[in-house]
């Protein structure tokens, strides 16, 4: 594992945002991989049954951590995700845009918005994270270097719950071929295990790239 994002730039050092500030974000998560990649990283992942869930709780998954200049994770995520986003001190956003790329909604509003986990806290902990650590658990909840937090329609993330891709994609299915990619890439990256019926999901979700 990425020394859990070298365990914690992200739980600290990453995301210097000023309060106040203004401008054209990205709207997309880092560290996306092409086609090719996804699709080797996906071969190399181990094919095994979801564990139990037992003693799960979100709790052992510590969210929205600071981030620093009173920025939490979530904060930073709808920074990089909106259009010209302000914030005030508290850096909470004061005004902005946000288009949820699952179902192409846009919103004017952070409330009417959540900050997904792409591979669910639930599915993570049936696939591995069971065994992590507390630290590991938080860096991998918190981690805005890869593609595993994105800002989206808050009803829309709401039926999402902790779905697999075999079980629950975004309506836009344009976005499928990105949406697994980063999927791919996160399990790839924490060293996950997929099921048989999720890798088929991911397969023909790439087959749209």
């Amino acid at each position: 594992m990425r020394t859990l994002r070298n365990s914690l730039i992200a739980l600290g050092a990453i995301g210097v945002l000023t309060a106040g500030s203004a401008g054209v974000a990205t709207a997309e998560p880092p560290g996306i991989p092409d086609e090719a990649t996804a699709r080797n990283q996906l071969a190399a992942l181990t094919v095994a049954a979801d564990g139990s869930m037992a003693g799960y709780d979100r709790d052992r998954f510590p969210h929205w951590s600071s981030q620093g200049d009173n920025c939490n994770t979530r904060e930073a995520v709808l920074k990089r995700d909106g259009t010209r986003v302000e914030t005030g001190g508290d850096c909470y956003p004061t005004s902005g845009s946000w288009r949820s790329p699952y179902d192409g909604a846009t919103w004017t509003q952070p409330s009417d918005v959540d900050i997904d986990h792409v591979v669910p806290l639930a599915e993570a902990w049936r696939t591995g994270a069971a065994d992590w650590t507390t630290t590991e658990r938080e860096a991998f909840a918190n981690d805005l270097d890869g593609p595993q937090l994105i800002a989206v329609t808050d009803n829309v993330n709401q039926e999402k719950g902790d779905d697999g891709p075999e079980a629950w994609k975004p309506s836009e299915t344009g976005y499928w071929c990105t949406y697994a990619s980063m999927w791919i890439a996160v399990k790839h990256e924490y060293r996950l295990t997929t099921s048989g019926a999720e890798k088929a999901a991911l397969t023909a979700m790439l087959d749209r790239c």
